[in-house]
């Protein structure tokens, strides 16, 4: 209450000082304007031209007079940005953290020490924050060339539209490959309030080819040092970023810390987080000069208009000749030369917080930054969660955004002309990259994959990927990276987005442990039309077995299956752990079976099926092991799906190590109790939207 008053305190003072200080200045200049009861003009011509009077002190009155004049109307512009902070800073929207906003004028220099003021004048203990005015255009310079760079940059921008909420101007000094991939795909992306420029890459070699650099950049990783030459000369200001940068929050933060520049600061950089520029990481090293630790300009912010009137192309040309006669070469590109000119000129850079270029690379110390750094604001529906619930990690999975790549690698897909094409749908983990030669060798039809990546595994797999001759040469595998995000792994999250991709009319939905039979994919095929999938509704089982056997001589017909299975080389899956899992399918009529035959649901059935792509999703609330399979293919009964069990069919589950998620099911007490709560939620939505339909399932789990 006392902080809503000393507000309303603040805002009288304010309007009062708004209303009287105008009256009592021009009430001053008006009886100064007098002079002998007559008055004066405060033009020259018209004073010489009229007044006797005219002498060189009225000049000097009248001088002193206009600068008083200007100087009260900047403390009305400044009071009137206090009325308007005042006005909106009601007590409902407070929060933890104050914010003050602050006038985003263009300019730095002449109005820093009135925003200073402001903050000076200001109560709140927090440090405050600026924030960007909503129409303001937020631009950004982004060096990119080839294909790698230009799907790093699609995931660039993808992380920045994600968080932003101005207009943004991207500049994207590209050579020609990176200018047709990204010109065609913003035009067929139409994101609104995005607008960008291209420059030519190529002829800016010119400006910094004479630099030999070892960076494995190379020429492009120089190319940051001639942004003022080569972006608009009407361009004050511009964030520059490598394009393996993933923002995490609103663009216009950083934005906003270019009116935090004092004096001759141009350059807003984060300290460099490893010990490359200390000298001490290996015997004989010798880095480029700097300035402590030095800077790392994957993020730079540019005050162009002031890097102009520095002469800054002739500051680093003049420090890049002199240290390249000692140095020879650069070994981190334009970075080396950035930090050379602040050597020489520690006045120009503004330290950024680390937390605006928290970097990943080896030798980085990065975790000292993660203390500084606060969580990233949740979805909305997190706050209608309690967080004093048992089970609020699991709940909180469901609503959480995971950063997605589509298409990581080279897609192709050319439609069959019997509309059967049926596409082999997985998720998996880092743990599980050997399962994919093997799979491309036994399938050989589309396949759709989510991969649950950081960023760092991420450019692993693309590695391994590179290397390997047999995923080089399937161009219809689509491999979907989602980025790691919370302590569980979103099994049902990974397997909706690779059902979601797929350009086929049928899917099978797999998992990677398993192996399908050779000719799998055209048996389904056939089957698709002998059971007239496109017009019933029928999920096509296909059975599955396991090995314990690292190494097995994959079966090669049913018979050969048959024989193992007797031999003990072979087993029903999960037939020793969970026998509910796939005992419907009755592999006892299996055994003599030729033609496809009917099941019926039983309770915890989770089997293998071939359906139409436009079937249910999965249920996200299940995360980890447990139950995640079981949901779906209930909810394929509830809607009366049909499942027919192929009777020529089979997969085979290779061994692995327990996955994280299911040692925390075994061990983890309150991981089981939770798994089961949501169990139970899930039927009662069940009965909320099927009604009747639904009951069975509350009363097969009692049963159970």
């Amino acid at each position: 209450m006392l902080g809503i008053c000393r507000g309303r305190r603040k805002f009288l003072a304010a309007l009062l000082s708004l209303l009287c200080i105008p009256a009592i200045t021009w009430i001053y200049l008006f009886s100064g304007s007098f002079e002998d009861g007559k008055p004066v003009s405060l033009s020259p011509l018209e004073s010489q031209a009229h007044s006797p009077r005219y002498t060189a002190s009225s000049q000097r009155e009248r001088e002193s007079l206009e600068v008083r004049m200007r100087e009260v109307e900047e403390e009305n512009r400044a009071l009137r940005r206090q009325l308007s902070l005042a006005q909106g800073r009601a007590p409902a929207h407070r929060r933890g953290n104050h914010s003050k906003t602050y006038s985003m004028e263009e300019g730095t220099g002449d109005s820093e020490n009135l925003r200073a003021g402001i903050v000076a004048g200001n109560s709140s203990e927090c440090g405050q924050q600026p924030v960007v005015e909503k129409c303001e255009t937020i631009h950004v310079a982004i060096v990119c060339a080839g294909y790698n760079a230009s799907r790093d940059v699609v995931t660039l921008v993808k992380s920045v539209l994600f968080h932003r909420r101005n207009p943004l101007h991207f500049h994207l000094i590209a050579d020609s490959i990176a200018e047709q991939i990204l010109a065609t795909l913003f035009q067929t992306w139409m994101v609104p309030a995005v607008r960008v420029d291209f420059y030519n890459a190529d002829e800016l070699k010119s400006e910094v080819s004479w630099i030999p650099n070892k960076h494995y950049s190379g020429i492009y990783g120089l190319m940051k040092l001639v942004l003022t030459k080569t972006l608009p000369a009407n361009l004050e200001r511009v964030i520059v970023l490598d394009t393996d940068i993933t923002f995490a929050t609103d663009i216009a933060e950083l934005w906003a810390v270019f009116h935090k520049f004092k004096g001759q600061q141009v350059l807003g950089l984060v300290e460099n987080q490893s010990d490359w520029y200390l000298g001490n990481l290996w015997k004989n090293h010798r880095p480029w000069p700097a300035l402590g630790r030095g800077y790392n300009t994957g993020v730079i912010l540019l005050l162009l208009d002031k890097l102009r009137k520095m002469k800054w192309e002739q500051m680093w040309r003049l420090t890049a000749e002199r240290e390249l006669m000692g140095m020879l070469s650069t070994s981190l590109a334009d970075q080396d030369i950035f930090n050379a000119v602040i050597k020489q000129n520690p006045f120009l850079v503004y330290q950024l917080p680390c937390f605006w270029n928290v970097q990943l690379s080896d030798h980085t110390r990065s975790e000292q930054c993660y203390r500084d750094v606060s969580d990233l604001k949740l979805q909305k529906q997190l706050s209608e969660l309690d967080e004093d619930d048992l089970c609020y990690e699991f709940r909180r999975e469901r609503f959480t955004v995971h950063r997605t790549h589509l298409y990581f690698l080279h897609y192709e897909y050319e439609p069959v002309a019997d509309s059967t094409d049926v596409t082999l749908v997985a998720q998996l983990s880092m743990d599980r990259l050997q399962m994919l030669e093997a799979i491309c060798k036994h399938w050989e039809g589309p396949i759709s994959l989510a991969l649950y990546l950081s960023d760092a595994e991420a450019q692993q797999f693309l590695r391994y990927a590179q290397g390997s001759e047999v995923l080089m040469s399937r161009h219809n595998v689509g491999y979907h990276i989602v980025y790691k995000e919370g302590q569980f792994y979103p099994v049902n999250l990974l397997r909706n987005v690779a059902m979601k991709h797929i350009s086929t009319p049928y899917m099978f939905l797999s998992d990677i442990d398993f192996l399908p039979m050779y000719g799998l994919y055209e048996y389904l095929r056939k089957s698709v039309i002998q059971l007239d999938l496109a017009n019933t509704k029928k999920a096509m089982i296909v059975p599955a077995f396991e090995t314990l056997r690292y190494r097995l001589s994959f079966p090669k017909s049913k018979a050969e299956l048959l024989s193992m299975l007797d031999m003990g080389t072979l087993f029903t899956f999960r037939y020793h752990v969970w026998t509910k899992g796939h005992a419907p399918t009755n592999f006892a009529k299996w055994r003599t079976a030729t033609t496809p035959y009917r099941v019926e649901w039983e309770a915890d059935f989770e089997p293998y099926v071939v359906v139409r792509r436009d079937c249910p999703e999965y249920d996200r609330r299940f995360v980890g092991f447990g139950w995640n399979k079981v949901a779906h293919i209930m909810e394929l009964d509830v809607q009366e799906y049909e499942f027919i069990v192929l009777p020529n069919a089979y997969m085979i589950h290779m061994p692995h190590a327990p996955s994280f998620d299911i040692t925390k099911f075994r061990s983890n007490k309150q991981y089981r109790i939770c798994l089961k709560t949501l169990k139970e939620e899930f039927q009662q939505d069940m009965s909320r939207r099927y009604g009747f339909a639904a009951l069975k399932y509350l009363t097969a789990e009692n049963n159970s």
